[in-house]
């Protein structure tokens, strides 16, 4: 990417939008979104290549041009994006370049207990929010993590019920909130409704102080995809 120059990173706006990365030929190889355009190229610019997924480093080293988009807000960066990646399917996008079933993230609360599930025609029992698409398997994993952590904050990472780190969770899965159930679901309310700042902070206030740095890096890539990688209104 430093091929761009120092000047192209420099001058990046610090809004929402859409960026389109395209090769030697003008094809767009690339399409994706950001909340904040100059953090997100910015990272790529930094990226450790020995890190990064051998499809990830053939994608940068083929980029010669990156055109923005800027957009008034985030979800309007991802209206944009999915109307580009329908109509282009660039080759080095996986998801969002074909229509794909409607999918709803789901909850309830039984008792003490928070049921979350994903449906494609919810039952008139669950709670629903969506349409989300992929995103909705996605965003039901990470909120999985984050409110068991919250309502476990003192047994950490290495103690999350089994997959649920690597996302694998069963169709149906529920957390035990005991006593707190009912900011549980209240927190889980305010996100869905578009507060995701107020669900952040609330997520980082249930959490201890001397939280283990591989545990705080794991609640804050959650809490970054939460905040910039997942379109929940």
């Amino acid at each position: 990417m430093e091929r761009l120059g120092v000047d192209f990173f420099r001058r990046l706006p610090e809004c929402p939008g859409v960026y389109v990365m395209r090769d030697a030929c003008d094809a767009i190889l690339y399409v994706g979104k950001a909340r904040n355009l100059r953090k997100r190229l910015g990272s790529y610019r930094v990226a450790n290549p020995d890190r990064m997924p051998p499809r990830h480093l053939r994608l940068l080293r083929a980029v010669v041009r990156i055109e923005l988009q800027e957009c008034p807000d985030e979800s309007s960066a991802l209206a944009r994006e999915s109307e580009l990646l329908r109509a282009v399917r660039p080759r080095f996008n996986r998801a969002g370049t074909w229509a794909g079933p409607r999918r709803f993230l789901v909850w309830r609360c039984v008792g003490q207990q928070l049921e979350l599930a994903v449906a494609e025609t919810p039952d008139a029992s669950w709670r629903r929010h969506g349409p989300l698409g992929r995103t909705a398997f996605i965003l039901r994993a990470v909120l999985a993590r984050l409110l068991w952590l919250a309502v476990h904050p003192r047994l950490g990472v290495s103690r999350l019920p089994v997959g649920w780190f690597q996302g694998q969770l069963n169709p149906e899965i529920a957390i035990h909130c005991g006593v707190m159930i009912e900011p549980v679901a209240a927190n889980l309310e305010r996100l869905l409704s578009g507060q995701k700042a107020g669900f952040c902070e609330w997520i980082r206030t249930q959490l201890p102080e001397d939280l283990h740095p591989f545990d705080k890096a794991a609640v804050e890539a959650d809490l970054e995809t939460i905040t910039d990688g997942i379109a929940l209104v």
